[in-house]
């Protein structure tokens, strides 16, 4: 799940919860999973709390194992003052699959800390309908700009150019004057591709990392759960998280949250700004 930041992986284990947080190493994504006891077949600590960090390629070194092929995964750290944690893979034919990484029991572990509820715009889509739609992108695409427009039933609007659609997707950098990868831009009707919308006020637009979104879809569809994201506008913060049961997260032994820094130039203002006369 974390293999693509590349970074440490910080455990923090209580009697309430199991944490998994990374950070890059630009520090331009962060994400955490939490897992409540109920979502292990085994799940026993000693003490209050037990944290360590391990680093995420050593982890996915492990399970490089093909998932249909393991009967179940056993972590266990023999002592609080360990310096390695035991990971044993139990295969289904038989075979057991023992590793012991190297690991730091005093970790800085990084918390980000932010309100969902706090971001005025966002929307939740299917894992299958934004793959469809980043599919019309090149596949070497680095960075994404979302577009984000109040929705209007004005007659004037639905007999425009892009036929009243309030997102757009597109790979257009206007600061880059001699750019010469191919450019795409995509109209979406939210009511046709999103499960849900909320936007209200001026256009925004945020522009951000694909591989990072590529990753957590591919999570989300693997745990059958729709994408929320939550935004506000360029430079700051976009969130992504499963869209899990009524309310996010509600009823559920597990929770994720991705948070992607967007770049700061917005690219509307620049559009604006070159529309202005001379």
């Amino acid at each position: 799940m974390f293999a693509f930041l590349l970074a440490d992986y910080w455990f923090a284990f209580t009697f309430f919860q199991l944490e998994f947080h990374t950070l890059n190493s630009s520090r331009s994504a962060y994400q955490s999973i939490t897992f409540k006891p109920d979502f292990f077949n085994v799940y026993t600590i000693f003490g209050a709390q037990v944290k360590f960090s391990v680093l995420v390629k050593a982890v996915s070194a492990i399970l490089r194992t093909p998932i249909q092929s393991i009967d179940h995964l056993r972590v266990q750290l023999p002592d609080p003052e360990a310096s390695k944690v035991q990971w044993t893979l139990e295969c289904n034919n038989g075979m057991r699959k023992a590793c012991s990484i190297t690991c730091n029991i005093e970790p800085d572990i990084q918390h980000l800390t932010l309100d969902r509820n706090g971001f005025p715009s966002n929307f939740i889509v299917r894992p299958h309908d934004l793959n469809r739609l980043l599919a019309n992108f090149q596949s070497s695409l680095q960075e994404i700009t979302i577009i984000a427009t109040e929705i209007t039933s004005s007659p004037a609007d639905a007999a425009s150019e892009i036929g009243g659609k309030a997102v757009e997707l597109r790979n257009i950098n206007p600061t880059k004057d001699n750019d010469s990868s191919l450019h795409t831009q995509l109209w979406i009707d939210p009511a046709e591709e999103f499960v849900l919308y909320n936007h209200v006020g001026d256009p925004v637009d945020i522009t951000f990392g694909v591989k990072e979104l590529k990753a957590f879809v591919s999570i989300c569809e693997s745990c059958e759960v729709d994408i929320h994201l939550y935004f506000e506008k360029a430079g700051e913060p976009i969130l992504m998280a499963p869209k899990i049961g009524l309310s996010d997260s509600s009823g559920s032994n597990f929770d994720a949250t991705l948070v992607l820094a967007t770049m700061l130039i917005s690219q509307l203002r620049d559009e604006n700004a070159s529309e202005e006369p001379q």
